[in-house]
């Protein structure tokens, strides 16, 4: 093992520091159930960010989002 490899494993960011989340993430830090961070995340929305296949959602812009919504 590297001390590269180590040093990766030992940082522990906090969801609410984290620039990006994952969708397991977002979950738990909003609380809403997946699939319906699923479904959000196939629309048009502004806190998506598509790495790959995979979808991270920005954590700020989420907020933001999150915040003007009555009704998800």
């Amino acid at each position: 093992m590297t001390e590269r490899t180590n040093i990766e494993n030992d940082i522990c960011v906090p969801i609410w520091k984290k620039l990006n989340l994952t969708i397991k993430e977002a979950v738990a830090y909003s609380g809403i159930g997946e699939n319906c961070i699923r479904e959000i995340v196939k629309e048009n929305v502004p806190f998506v960010l598509k790495n790959g296949n995979r979808k991270l959602i920005k954590r700020r812009e989420f907020e933001e989002w999150l915040s003007d919504r009555q009704v998800i």
